[in-house]
């Protein structure tokens, strides 16, 4: 039987809701359901609103789709909530990596002989966006608190362990974290072993983005042997030589095998006097993504009139390319929203991959960590599943990993600026003290208006 629900898409203007919104749309459990797009761009989330509303009626399910810029009205008795928040507040830009305040966090840090190539994980641009993000949320679970107590937040945002660790400790929101790393990591693993990524059994151990295989079955048989003699023989792709080679040495797959985001794991990115030192493959790639980026430092004033005209008429043309899914999603192929939230509806019991506290799922690693394991639904939400313990060459790296999460989400909470150096000396992308000080001045001040929390 349909289940008609109210479901709030939280930073609605996102152009991921232009994939995630039709998911939902089509699921009949969700049949008659509300779904509230809700942004502190009216106009921006209008559009999208106006479009989704159009395959709301094309998708025959009942479901209706409506905008709104009044926080207390979007949450109000809501049942599901959807994060989409990148932490560049109202800027004009259709990607949160292209807007000026990501570009500072990039910029900066190069200044001072910290080479990043995405930054939205760890390293002093991750950090940023964890800082400008997390006063956000926090005032979302706290309105969730009052006026929708039993609803469940799936935040898609990065850094995606930061922000849902600050939520989980300093909210009593029910906080689950969607990503889609392991599933391409899985897929990833299939294709190597040329098999269908449905015949194969995993267990992983790690944190989001950062994750490795221990366990890999295929009908039964353990294939990781297979696995790693044919990733040993193969020639990686590019982008993919350097997790090849440090799967090697450690002995263990890295599930999630992009060096651009490995990289942010490891030191060598502050060793590199320019970009064009960065190894394997990445200068390329950073050179491309970083050569036209804003340079203009960021500024709580709003873009003139022509620059917001040329971007909502290319978020219009962006947002109307959105359609109704034309299959049922599949958990191994994507995020699958529409299905992970249909099964909580209703208690349907299914596995899903989730980003929520260890609580014993790797017994070697602290309770309170923000894993990223494969869980359970149910109707109070998703129960992660016994993952096994963390070998120790893993587990050494993973615990520094934590105390880092745990002091940005500290430091986003109370504004506590030293904190944020802390985090800083404590990440592989670590550099003296007196130049650390100087980066964090420089980084916070370029995000002024968006860090109150540290006026």
């Amino acid at each position: 039987m349909p289940d008609a629900r109210k479901i709030v898409c939280l930073g609605g203007g996102s152009l991921y809701f232009r994939y995630a919104v039709p998911e939902l749309l089509m699921r009949e459990e969700l049949a008659g359901s509300e779904i509230v797009l809700y942004d502190i761009d009216l106009p921006k989330v209008e559009v999208m609103a106006a479009r989704l509303g159009e395959l709301a009626a094309e998708s025959g399910t009942g479901c209706s789709v409506r905008a709104s810029d009044d926080l207390a009205d979007a949450v109000d008795g809501v049942d599901f909530a959807i994060s989409s928040i990148g932490g560049s507040g109202a800027e004009v830009t259709s990607r949160v990596y292209a807007s000026r305040y990501h570009a500072a966090d990039i910029r900066i840090p190069a200044k001072y002989g910290i080479q990043q190539v995405v930054g939205d994980t760890c390293g002093p641009a991750g950090m940023m966006m964890g800082l400008r993000a997390v006063p956000a949320y926090i005032e979302i679970c706290r309105a969730l608190e009052e006026r929708a107590p039993h609803a469940i937040l799936f935040n898609h945002s990065n850094p995606m362990a930061v922000l849902c660790r600050a939520m989980v400790k300093y909210t009593g929101v029910n906080v689950i974290g969607i990503c889609h790393g392991v599933q391409a990591g899985i897929r990833y693993a299939a294709e190597i072993l040329e098999v269908s990524p449905h015949e194969l059994s995993c267990s992983w151990v790690g944190t989001n983005h950062y994750y490795w295989l221990t366990r890999v079955l295929n009908r039964g048989r353990d294939v990781y042997p297979e696995l790693r003699r044919r990733v040993a023989e193969r020639e990686a792709s590019e982008g993919r030589r350097m997790a090849a080679e440090l799967s090697q040495a450690y002995g263990y797959q890295i599930l999630y095998p992009q060096d651009d985001h490995i990289i942010e794991f490891y030191p060598w990115a502050a060793q590199c006097r320019s970009l064009d030192d960065l190894p394997y493959d990445m200068a390329e790639d950073a050179h491309r993504r970083w050569a036209h980026a804003p340079t203009e430092l960021p500024s709580a004033e709003p873009p003139g009139p022509e620059v917001r005209e040329r971007f909502m008429a290319e978020y219009s043309e962006l947002v109307a390319s959105a359609s109704l899914p034309t299959a049922p999603s599949d958990p191994l192929l994507g995020e699958a929203m529409g299905r992970v939230i249909s099964a909580i509806a209703t208690g349907r019991r299914e596995v899903c991959v989730a980003n929520i506290p260890n609580g014993g799922c790797v017994r070697n690693l602290p309770a309170h960590a923000l894993l990223e394991v494969e869980a359970v639904t149910d109707f109070g939400g998703v129960r992660g599943l016994q993952m096994g313990e963390a070998p120790p060459v893993l587990k050494g790296i993973l615990e520094k990993r934590i105390v880092w999460q745990e002091l940005v989400a500290d430091a986003a909470v109370t504004g506590d600026r030293n904190l944020v150096v802390q985090a800083c000396l404590l990440d592989e992308m670590s550099i003296p003290p007196d130049r650390t000080v100087a980066m964090v001045d420089e980084l916070l001040a370029a995000s002024a208006d968006l860090l109150p929390q540290f006026a």
